[in-house]
């Protein structure tokens, strides 16, 4: 027999969702310096690096608001 409270995830913390929102941080300025470093290199024009980049920008964002809300919910419980 298996016991079922194993099953069970821990719930998760406001410090939880700091370090993924430190993550989220860290991976946004990683891929604009990559991305950045990568036009450079192609000698693209920056139009074309900021119609690449926005899209993604905007979802990480996006996430990041998110999480911050999540974030604040735990934290004033």
């Amino acid at each position: 027999m298996t016991d079922n409270l194993t099953n069970i995830p821990e719930p998760v913390t406001p410090q939880d969702i700091a370090a993924v929102i430190e993550e989220f941080e860290v991976y946004r300025q990683r891929l604009i310096n990559d991305l950045t470093n990568a036009a450079q290199k192609a000698k693209l024009p920056k139009s074309k690096l900021n119609a690449r980049l926005e899209p993604e920008l905007a979802q990480i964002d996006e996430t990041l608001a998110n999480l911050r809300a999540q974030q604040a919910a735990l934290s004033s419980n």
